[in-house]
């Protein structure tokens, strides 16, 4: 029962670590108390875009008159639709477990604990507990959504993104505390859906993590489809004691009352680190996140943790390359570390959000002097043809350089299109050697050429 590596937690950290290990020539287990693949494949990135897709192509049907095309009273058939969503995770679970044998990983179902002497104690579902050993434990055991004092879930009146994911019913109202990734993919999937949606957030601009100018695009966007946005406000209270919610509402207005069948509480995430034995071995933490040197060995030697219980941006591709990085580095390769100044964030509402590197407002506090381009989809033959033409691409360039500090994107199918900064970050591309990259016609991607001509004062279609 002894391994090379033993990874705790089989989600997209994990099982990515897992595989990775094994493909170095490691014997390698993972031990995982629930489904193979974690939140992310079960209850996170992947049944919540299959929702959304739902939600996209029943928006499409509503509106086939805009496309010259005729649909008779489009009916959603909520259940259906979380079925479907169930299905593909399901599915990609599968797909897990196929990975795992192919590449001879053990897996280990339980409950597990780590303990002094690199072991692992593993209690199964009947009780019985079994030690595991290694020369090295991978600690990938990820987060869940974060309870507030004022918000207490009850799975029912008060919901988390997991009970989100199938209700049993669609609500008529709802409200959206946060508005964070989390929040606003479901405040766009149970608009589109037909529930009167409320998202209710506490900072000045919706997903404020975002550069400004994305931010009011997307809640301008969120208004036209008929949500409603409650910015510079906090919810109080909800009193669940009726038969629906009534949510309590500061603004800087004074306080409202907003009525509504169910409250999603999307205020972000708590790292799974409980009861796992940190404590016992010695695993230094602050604020909740575990403390790892830069290829995420903790301070006990033989002790690795990588993903959302670590400082950095808890995102399902950081856990993976974190997990890569981590075991190339125990497997005695050497590794580049990890620039988490060139990881890429997208958002799947509707429409999507797709950003990487410095905000506008960073650039300039960090005392750059500053390009910025950026072109409008509007003016954008291939959004107009997809009726699909809100947004922009917006870039922002070191003036001294031409350095690509930052990349901004709202619209449709930005996500996609993400990735191309990221490798210009990387490649450390000037700006003009982006404006004379041929970029093909018509595409969404001219944007991007055409914000950084922008910058430069050589746009064309502007």
């Amino acid at each position: 029962m002894s391994y090379d590596v033993i990874v705790l937690g089989s989600g997209p950290g994990g099982y990515v670590t897992a595989i990775r290990a094994s493909q170095l020539g490691l014997k390698t287990a993972v031990i995982e108390k629930e489904a193979l693949g974690g939140i992310c494949l079960n209850w996170g990135c992947i049944p919540t875009k299959a929702l959304l897709k739902s939600a996209n192509v029943f928006e499409y049907l509503n509106h086939a008159a805009d496309y010259g095309l005729s649909v008779k009273d489009p009916k959603a058939d909520f259940s259906a639709v979380v079925k479907r969503s169930r299905g593909v995770a399901e599915k990609m679970s599968g797909g897990v477990q196929f990975l795992m044998k192919k590449n001879k990983i053990d897996v280990i179902m339980g409950t597990g604990k780590i303990k002094a002497g690199k072991k692992v104690d593993v209690t199964d579902d009947k009780g019985k507990v079994t030690e595991y050993s290694a020369t090295s434990i991978v600690i990938a055991t990820g987060a869940r959504s974060r309870q507030l004092p004022n918000l207490p879930q009850d799975g029912k009146k008060i919901i988390g993104y997991r009970e989100a994911m199938s209700l049993p019913s669609l609500p008529k109202k709802m409200v959206v505390v946060g508005s964070g990734a989390i929040g606003v993919e479901f405040a766009y999937f149970y608009n589109a859906m037909g529930t009167e949606v409320t998202v209710v957030e506490y900072m000045p601009n919706i997903v404020p993590i975002e550069d400004v100018d994305v931010s009011k695009q997307l809640e301008k966007s969120f208004k036209k489809q008929g949500i409603k946005v409650m910015t510079d406000s906090a919810v109080e209270s909800v009193d669940t004691s009726g038969k629906t919610c009534k949510v309590k509402v500061k603004t800087k207005k004074g306080e409202e009352i907003i009525e509504c069948d169910v409250v999603l509480s999307a205020v972000g995430i708590e790292t799974n680190i409980q009861n796992i034995g940190l404590e016992e071995v010695g695993i230094v933490t602050d604020k909740g996140k575990v403390l790892v040197n830069e290829f995420y060995e903790t301070n006990m030697p033989g002790y690795y943790a990588i993903g959302d219980i670590t400082p950095g941006p808890a995102l399902a591709h950081v856990a993976s390359a974190e997990g890569i990085t981590c075991v190339e580095k125990i497997a005695g390769h050497h590794p580049e570390p990890i620039n988490y100044g060139n990881i890429p964030g997208c958002t799947y509402c509707s429409p999507e959000i797709a950003s990487v590197g410095m905000t506008e407002k960073a650039a300039k506090d960090a005392g750059y002097d500053i390009k910025v381009g950026k072109f409008p989809f509007s003016a954008s033959g291939k959004a107009s043809a997809a009726g699909t033409n809100d947004g922009f691409v917006k870039l922002i360039f070191d003036a001294k350089y031409g350095e690509l500090l930052g990349g901004h994107m709202v619209g449709a199918n930005v996500t996609e299109m993400i990735a191309e900064i990221v490798a210009v970050r990387k490649l450390e591309t000037t700006g003009m050697e982006l404006v004379k990259t041929i970029h093909p016609h018509p595409t969404m991607s001219e944007a991007v050429m055409e914000a950084a001509a922008a910058a430069y004062d050589d746009v064309i279609h502007m």
